[in-house]
C-alpha cells in the first residue's frame, strides 16, 4: 500500500462495505474451525482493523513490514505487533493455531515461499486463512493503489496452498454478487485507458457511508451463508482456509 493512503484507509475500514461485509463473511466462515481461544498471527495488518476482529477469537500478535502500519494499528489496538515479511516471518515453526493474511500474497515476488512459511508457523492441525484479488482481467485502479502483482484464479491458489503442504478446507470465490458490476466498471475503465500512477484513485473513494453503503454492506455480507456451505463459481477476490496435516 502506498504510505500516503495510511490515513484515508485508516477512516474508512470501520465504515465502508467492503471491510464491514468482509469482516461479516469471516465470522461464518471461521465458526467451524474455532472451538477454543486461538493463538492467532496477522500478517500484514495495514491500520489494524482486522487485529480488532480476530481479538474476540484468542490472543492476536500482528506482523507488518511497515512502521507507518504499526503507527496506526496502535491507536486502535494493543496487541503485540512487530515488523517482519511474509516471506521471512520471525518467530519460531509451529507457533500459532490460526494464521491470517487478508490481501497480502499478491504483493509478493515469490508469494510460493510466502505460502512456505505460512504453513511453518502454523501448528500441525491448525489452520491458515488467505485473502487474494481473483482474475487478472479485472487489474484495476485499487491493484495500482495496492501496488499488486497479480491477481489469483481458483486453482493457482490452491495450487499454491498445497505446494507448502497445506490442505485447502474451504476455497471460494467471494464477491460475487457484485461481480458483474465491478467488472463492467474495471472494463470501461479500460477502454478509456490506464491512468497514471501518480492521479490513479482507491476505489474505497467511491462509497460515503449512508443508505447506498449499508445495503451493499448486506448484500456483501449475505453472501457469508452460502460460503460457509459451497463454493461460489466467481467472484471479485478468493479466499482460502487451508489446514497444516497433523501428520
Amino acid at each position: 500500500m502506498q504510505e500516503s493512503f495510511y490515513a484515508e484507509y485508516s477512516q474508512v475500514e470501520d465504515t465502508h462495505w467492503w471491510f464491514r461485509g468482509r469482516r461479516q463473511i469471516f465470522a461464518r466462515l471461521l465458526a467451524p474451525f474455532v472451538v477454543e481461544p486461538l493463538r492467532i498471527l496477522d500478517i500484514g495488518f495495514g491500520t489494524g482493523a482486522m487485529l480488532e476482529f480476530l481479538e474476540s477469537y484468542g490472543s492476536v500478535i500482528g506482523m507488518d513490514m511497515s512502521i507507518a502500519a504499526i503507527r496506526f494499528a496502535r491507536t486502535r489496538v494493543s496487541c503485540p505487533m512487530f515488523l517482519g515479511s511474509i516471506t521471512h516471518v520471525p518467530i519460531a515453526n509451529a507457533a500459532v493455531d490460526l494464521v491470517t493474511a487478508f490481501d497480502i500474497v499478491e504483493h509478493v515476488e515469490n508469494d510460493a515461499a510466502a505460502f512456505v512459511e505460512l504453513a511453518r508457523v502454523c501448528r500441525p492441525g491448525g489452520h491458515v486463512l488467505v485473502t487474494v484479488p481473483a482474475f487478472q482481467f479485472l487489474w484495476g485502479n485499487q491493484d495500482i493503489v495496492s501496488q499488486h502483482r497479480r491477481r489469483y484464479t481458483l486453482p493457482q491458489l490452491g495450487a499454491r496452498m498445497r505446494a507448502a503442504g497445506l490442505v485447502p478446507r474451504r476455497l471460494s470465490y467471494f464477491n460475487a454478487i457484485l461481480f458483474p458490476a465491478v467488472a463492467a466498471i474495471r472494463m470501461a475503465r479500460r477502454l478509456r485507458g490506464a491512468p497514471s500512477a501518480e492521479t490513479v484513485k482507491s476505489d474505497f473513494t467511491m462509497t460515503r457511508p449512508g443508505f447506498v453503503n449499508d445495503a451493499l454492506t448486506r448484500i456483501f455480507a449475505a453472501e457469508g451463508r452460502w460460503l460457509a456451505r459451497w463454493r461460489l463459481p466467481v467472484g471479485v477476490s478468493l479466499v482460502g482456509i487451508a489446514e497444516r496435516p497433523a501428520a
